[in-house]
């Protein structure tokens, strides 16, 4: 695998080996090896699957909070989507910027996003699949999350608001600059 890292210090694109032939392919998603000599240890404890029938459904952004946060290993296996990572440890100095990655399923590109982030994602195509790993249990008491659209982050989804589908959660998340307390 090829680990990429990215503009902020932490996420990582991933690029597996693929061996394809006329009968299709084979590649590893995950060695626990491989992952910890480039990008550290970690251990997942959970997996996580989501389904999205529509192009233009945005999940995000949600984070875990304290004891609770999570590290993700991201793919899509089905589809395509624009993955966004956001820096919300308070003593960074890169709080508040962002990095995104387009992963897909033609691409078979993954994307690790360390605790410390929130996490978010737009989906390019209908009928998509996007699984991921996570190294904590999720804790519905220890979940937060921010407006996908908030001006002070500025993501760049490449969407009009009129083209997202969000949940009605997600509609209401609250400012970024309510993290800061």
């Amino acid at each position: 695998m090829e680990y990429l890292p990215t503009a902020l210090e932490g996420p990582v694109i991933i690029k597996p080996k693929v061996f394809g032939d006329s009968r299709g392919f084979f590649m590893e998603t995950f060695s626990l090896r491989d992952f910890a000599a480039n990008v550290g240890p970690v251990q997942f404890v959970q997996d996580n699957e989501s389904y999205s029938a529509r192009r233009g459904v945005l999940r995000g952004m949600h984070f875990q909070k304290g004891d609770a946060a999570q590290a993700k290993l991201v793919r899509v296996s089905r589809g395509r989507v624009l993955d966004v990572a956001v820096d919300i440890r308070p003593d960074s100095p890169t709080f508040g910027r962002w990095v995104k990655v387009e992963i897909s399923a033609q691409e078979k590109n993954m994307f690790f996003i360390p605790r410390g982030f929130a996490h978010g994602f737009l989906t390019l195509e209908d009928d998509t699949l996007f699984e991921y790993k996570c190294d904590n249990y999720y804790s519905p008491a220890d979940e937060g999350s921010f407006r996908w659209d908030d001006p002070q982050v500025g993501i760049d989804w490449g969407v009009s608001p009129s083209e997202v589908i969000l949940s009605d959660k997600d509609r209401i998340a609250p400012a970024f600059s309510s993290l800061r307390g």
